[in-house]
């Protein structure tokens, strides 16, 4: 097996210097951001930078050339690139997350992607409305996906689909399918308000062969019974598959907070209040708008850091996440681009009739959180409901946790 090196592989590789990695690329994406927006993808040079510095590796497995670190470094990278655009931070957090997704397969899927180059990335839409037909040895596979973000730099797909039980009575069967790039078509639809370089465009298949082995049963990652939990793998992939994957779609918002109160503070430094006439460094709504950010992003950081060292030191001390704290989890998670929502809608209200303009950069960040929110993932009623319900004596109605 020949395993092409980056340049991150050929040094020491460290959380703080993989973290340092992604910050040295802030000016890059900054300056390739509009590019970005203008045609609705991040650019090459920006994926290929984020590549060639190893950040795609994180949670990939050491065997195909990956780091098999804590998530919290993963998802602190993420963070670290949404200072700079939401979108480039996005598609870093839903393609990169695939690297660990992949390891939960039959240990043949990843040969198939990285036999000959671990730097093959994969892109995903689990929207489970795939056509399904069983077949001798796997299943046909046909119908048309959405919301794939980063779809353009990827070689490999994962596709979700319903399979029709066997039997009468049978539970459902949700799976993830993959499939190389020769197996589907982009179909651009990508035409929104925020997350706009995200490039999440359709999908297309059109009976397509899926050998058994490259699908994923959802089951299986929510009991961690995975074909690839062998016994002998690092302690991360035994998580369940949905407290990653849930982070991935959320924690980005946080990042793009901190980019917007660093340009907010920025601004209002410097503004002079066309009404009153005074500084608005003076003014106590904005200062107020300052602050809650400040508070916001520190309570988020704490704590999704402190679920996910809880996760870790669980499966570190091969414990059960209890189901609980699971659906606690998944609850905090989707929380986070409504509060940080929160904070960006102050900080644009104090920015007065200069926050409406698209010149003003908070609004970038203003729409790419909207558009995060809209995630099904990040809908919290839902998980409020589940949280409350199970805390009175109701069965949990949520198995993607």
């Amino acid at each position: 097996m020949t395993i092409p090196l980056t340049k991150q592989q050929g040094e020491a590789v460290s959380p703080e210097s993989l973290v340092a990695s992604a910050r040295d690329l802030i000016p890059l994406i900054k300056a390739h951001a509009q590019e970005g927006e203008d045609n609705t993808c991040v650019p090459s040079v920006v994926v290929d930078a984020m590549n060639e510095a190893g950040l795609f590796r994180v949670l990939q497995p050491k065997a195909y050339g990956g780091y098999e670190m804590h998530p919290q470094v993963f998802y602190d990278v993420q963070m670290a690139l949404a200072e700079a655009d939401m979108s480039t931070a996005w598609i870093y957090g839903v393609i990169a997350i695939h690297n660990f997704q992949i390891a939960l397969f039959d240990p043949q899927a990843m040969e198939d992607v990285w036999a000959t180059d671990t730097s093959v990335l994969i892109s995903s839409s689990y929207q489970p409305v795939g056509k399904v037909e069983r077949v001798e040895g796997g299943f046909n596979l046909s119908g048309q996906w959405g919301f794939s973000s980063g779809c353009d730099h990827c070689e490999w797909v994962f596709l979700g689909a319903m399979i029709p039980p066997l039997n009468d009575g049978d539970p459902p069967d949700m799976r993830t399918f993959m499939l190389p790039r020769s197996d589907y078509e982009i179909l651009d639809t990508w035409h929104v308000m925020g997350l706009k370089a995200t490039g999440s465009k359709d999908i297309v298949v059109k009976g397509a062969f899926v050998p058994e082995y490259r699908t994923h049963k959802a089951a299986d990652g929510f009991a961690v019974t995975n074909p690839g939990n062998t016994g002998d793998e690092a302690p991360i992939y035994r998580i369940p598959w949905a407290q990653l994957f849930t982070r991935a779609v959320s924690t980005s918002t946080i990042g793009a907070t901190q980019g917007a109160l660093d340009e907010f503070l920025g601004i209002m430094a410097k503004k002079v209040s066309s009404n009153t006439g005074k500084a608005s460094r003076d003014d106590p709504p904005a200062l107020e708008a300052a602050a809650l950010a400040m508070q916001v992003i520190d309570e988020l950081k704490l704590v999704l850091e402190r679920d996910m060292n809880y996760i870790m030191d669980c499966v570190d001390n091969g414990r059960e996440i209890p189901l609980s704290e699971r659906i606690k989890f998944r609850h905090n998670s989707s929380l986070v681009p409504s509060r940080c929502i929160e904070a960006l809608d102050a900080m644009i209200t104090e920015c007065g009739g200069k926050g409406i303009y698209l010149a003003n950069p908070i609004v970038r960040r203003f729409l790419d959180a909207h558009a995060g929110r809209a995630h099904v993932a990040n809908q919290p009623y839902r998980y409020a409901h589940n949280l409350a319900g199970t805390h009175m004596g109701q069965p949990n109605q949520d198995f993607f946790v």
